[in-house]
């Protein structure tokens, strides 16, 4: 075999091997992207059944505006609005800023810096819901009860017992509940961080 022959044989070996790993770095970037917006989904999913809940809520209170007919009722009805709306809202923002993210389209840098700056974004986020979603339990009883029961929460005392006897126990339902979420959401979002990071060691 002449050296031209070899040259030649050797230059297509080269194309194909280079070309096979594109096509091998292409599929461990699909892969990943999978397995990134397979780990948001976790967080993104009940997210929104939250969401469709706390939409439904507020639909509710809207409804049944006119039966808030003292200034207490009224101010806790428009707090609870509020609320009910903005907070899923801004959460399913960042979730979907986080699972827009194009693994493939930035270099890893840029791709963990934005994921960095959208996920402390989100936690602080979810700190802030959580404050928010302890109000939201006190400030929705005297809204529920005057909906629901046409009662005026304040008003009898006969019917305000069973409720400040079930406060504590609602309390620590709340703060366990709330700490089990966040602690499952943020292995969920540090896992995908990782996904990128493993992904950065392998090139």
């Amino acid at each position: 075999m002449e050296l031209e022959e070899m040259q030649t044989i050797w230059s297509q070996m080269s194309d194909q091997i280079e070309k096979q790993k594109k096509l091998t770095d292409k599929m461990i970037m699909m892969m990943t992207q999978e397995k990134y917006r397979k780990k948001l989904n976790r967080i993104a999913y009940p997210e929104m059944a939250g969401a469709v809940i706390c939409f439904g809520a507020a639909i509710l209170i809207v409804i049944n505006l006119d039966k808030l007919d003292n200034w207490y009722t009224l101010v806790s009805g428009v707090l609870s609005l509020a609320t009910l709306i903005v907070l899923p809202v801004l959460s399913l923002r960042f979730i979907n800023r986080m699972r827009k993210i194009n693994i493939a389209a930035n270099n890893y840098k840029e791709t963990l810096l934005e994921y960095a700056k959208i996920k402390k974004q989100f936690q602080s986020a979810t700190k802030a819901g959580y404050y928010l979603g302890f109000i939201l339990m006190f400030v929705i009883l005297p809204v529920t009860t005057k909906i629901l029961n046409g009662k005026d929460l304040f008003a009898e005392t006969h019917s305000i017992w069973p409720i400040i006897i079930a406060i504590p126990v609602a309390i620590v339902f709340f703060v366990v509940f709330s700490r089990w979420v966040y602690r499952s959401y943020n292995n969920n979002i540090n896992s995908a961080e990782s996904l990128i990071k493993e992904l950065e060691e392998t090139n």
